[in-house]
């Protein structure tokens, strides 16, 4: 284990409601990572529980006096603040980010109006509220367009537009998923990722990870079910354009107010080499494809000792005096 992060003892956690499930479109995926995480914490003597909100009323989390919840959730209802105002009135500590940060980070559009206001890089973009819109987004951004909703993860809804002629279909698949759309300049480079451990300055990043999927095409088969995308640790870059980049996203996690863990997604221009970063991910995934153990592993923090690090960061925005 890595000596930097310190493990919890069993008498502080009590009982633990792991959140897992839900009602949003990543309910398969939140299932995968929450039992992932209820095994690892059970290995560890830890008086955990599955707790599956879409399933159960959130009133039993009070009535079955659970102490802390660790929220595997992923996407609307579980990661956007909804489950966490929820738990901060109820005086449930819970791992991850509060309620402010959560509900910014999951709105892909206010998260890059913060990070441009703040001088930090992040491609070009444009709302857009019609097919017509998207095709004017289009003229201006140029091809490869990426247009996704707002308010998803895990690509879902999220399109490449590399013609006029698709901007149609792309904005009603990504549409249908939200009523927020969001139009992108496509960075052509490397695709990175790098998680983040801790709250405020004693945040820190976890190695960075390379990814290189099949044609380019990390989507939601690539990153839960496919066997053929490479994850790179080390991810083979620069020593100086890594700690950059690290420094970057510590700025990025900061930035929104995120707190216990995260993970955000980045991708360098092929030609300038200038980082972009895409979004930040409040409660990344814990299924066996996913990169904050891999990183983590890395780094000499076994999967159980991560889950067991990351339920003793539990917090609440308003602890009671």
């Amino acid at each position: 284990m890595n000596t930097a992060f310190s493990l919890p003892s069993l008498l502080e956690l009590g009982k633990v409601a792991v959140l897992m499930g839900g009602a949003s479109s990543e309910r398969e995926v939140s299932l995968m990572s929450g039992r992932g995480v209820l095994d690892a914490l059970r290995s560890r003597g830890v008086d955990a529980h599955a707790f599956d909100p879409s399933a159960q009323a959130l009133s039993e989390l009070k009535t079955g006096q659970y102490a802390r919840a660790f929220i595997a959730l992923h996407g609307r209802y579980g990661e956007d603040g909804t489950i966490q105002g929820a738990l901060e009135l109820m005086g449930i500590p819970y791992t991850g980010s509060g309620v402010m940060a959560s509900s910014v980070a999951l709105d892909k559009l206010m998260t890059k109006r913060i990070w441009s206001a703040a001088g930090l890089p992040t491609p070009e973009w444009v709302q857009v509220r019609s097919a017509a819109e998207t095709e004017a987004a289009f003229a201006r951004l140029g091809a490869p367009m990426i247009v996704k909703p707002s308010r998803e993860g895990s690509t879902l809804g999220l399109s490449k537009v590399k013609q006029l002629a698709d901007c149609a279909s792309a904005y009603a698949q990504a549409a249908h998923m939200d009523e927020l759309v969001l139009c992108e300049r496509c960075v052509i480079g490397d695709e990175v990722t790098q998680p983040i451990l801790g709250s405020g300055t004693s945040a820190q990043v976890l190695p960075l990870i390379r990814v290189v999927a099949p044609e380019g095409n990390y989507d939601y088969h690539n990153k839960y079910f496919g066997n053929d995308t490479q994850y790179l640790i080390p991810c083979g870059l620069d020593a100086a354009e890594e700690a950059a980049i690290g420094d970057l996203v510590l700025r990025a996690y900061q930035c929104l107010g995120a707190r216990g863990w995260g993970r955000i997604d980045v991708m360098i221009d092929e030609q300038s080499r200038q980082p972009y970063l895409l979004e930040l991910n409040t409660s990344p995934g814990m299924t066996s494809h996913s990169l904050v153990p891999m990183s983590a592993a890395h780094a000499g923090l076994a999967y159980p000792d991560l889950c067991l690090w990351l339920l003793g960061q539990a917090r609440l925005d308003y602890p009671s005096a």
